[in-house]
């Protein structure tokens, strides 16, 4: 068998765009939908035409046309969604049942990766409000893919570096603090943090492969394993500097939703969950899990020490 055709959709965001990249760096055919929604996004566009000097192809499609879809649809053999679903960028998880629906008609597709790509969503089936709508909306789509019949993978990458790590893991900023570090509860809760890049990379092996059909492909390599008191000792250790620790309590933690936008109340709900209630690493993956380092040891992921290099 040769390799897979994919499609990205969301091919210019922030993980589509590395998806892409991946895909062609490991000799995928790769198709980029290209929505005339983009307007006059002069970043997008020139993003879309520097994936067709690489050699991807452009594919026209938009949500409001289910025709282009289907024909977007029929001349791949898997599909990656990765449209954004955090409220601070742009929410269109739901915007999938569309897509559910076009690769349901086009009846040609060997793998579908819905946009997930952070936490398992079908353990968060208690997550706070507002937060938990994220999850139920994943859980949403997860169910008219199934419903379909279409065959999965779904991608449980966990916490980007970008967002988590050269900031450790503060809210508001995307940089190291100089002198104070909040810390959540004792900051012990194990937390699994993945350099972008490598999430594409492990994403895209994965399309072809037997072991990962109709399962949750988990990215949890060992050494990027790190309660939030390990991740900041490691950028002490290369600053050759200390930082005051304040600790939140949870109940001072989510207090602090009072008041705030309808994002930040997500965001912080998002949080509680992860460095208060461990939630990325408080159980075991089973039958319906696959851990990608385990099963690519060839991948050379990036640690956490050098991607916080970066910010010296």
């Amino acid at each position: 068998m040769g390799k897979s055709k994919v499609l990205v959709v969301g091919g210019t965001g922030y993980i589509g765009k590395r998806i892409v990249t991946a895909s062609l760096a490991q000799g995928h055919a790769t198709y980029v939908l290209r929505r005339p929604e983009t307007g006059l996004d002069i970043d997008k566009a020139q993003m879309l035409l520097s994936f067709k000097r690489r050699g991807a192809h452009l594919v026209e499609g938009s949500f409001s046309d289910h025709r282009s879809l289907v024909d977007a649809v029929k001349q791949v053999d898997v599909v990656i969604c990765t449209m954004s679903g955090v409220h601070f960028r742009s929410h269109n998880i739901l915007l999938q049942l569309q897509l559910v629906e076009a690769i349901k008609e086009a009846g040609n597709i060997k793998r579908f990766l819905p946009s997930e790509f952070g936490i398992d969503p079908a353990r968060m089936g208690d997550a706070l409000e507002p937060g938990r709508v994220t999850f139920d909306e994943k859980m949403i789509v997860r169910k008219a893919i199934v419903d379909a019949k279409i065959p999965f993978t779904y991608v449980s990458a966990n916490c980007f570096a970008g967002y988590f790590v050269g900031n450790l893991s503060q809210m508001g900023t995307l940089f190291p603090p100089k002198e104070n570090v909040h810390i959540y509860g004792d900051g012990h809760a194990k937390v699994v943090f993945m350099d972008e890049d490598d999430v594409a990379t492990y994403t895209i092996k994965a399309i072809d492969d037997p072991r990962t059909l109709n399962k949750t492909l988990y990215l949890r390599p060992p050494e990027n394993i790190l309660s939030q008191r390990e991740l900041v000792e490691k950028w002490e250790n290369l600053a050759a500097k200390k930082l005051q620790k304040i600790s939140i309590s949870s109940d001072d933690f989510l207090a602090s939703m009072k008041g705030l936008d309808y994002a930040a109340q997500v965001g912080i709900g998002h949080f509680y969950h992860i460095f208060y209630e461990g939630c990325l690493t408080n159980f075991e993956m089973g039958e319906g899990g696959e851990e990608a380092s385990k099963l690519y040891p060839e991948v050379k992921y990036t640690r956490m020490d050098e991607y916080l290099t970066l910010y010296l």
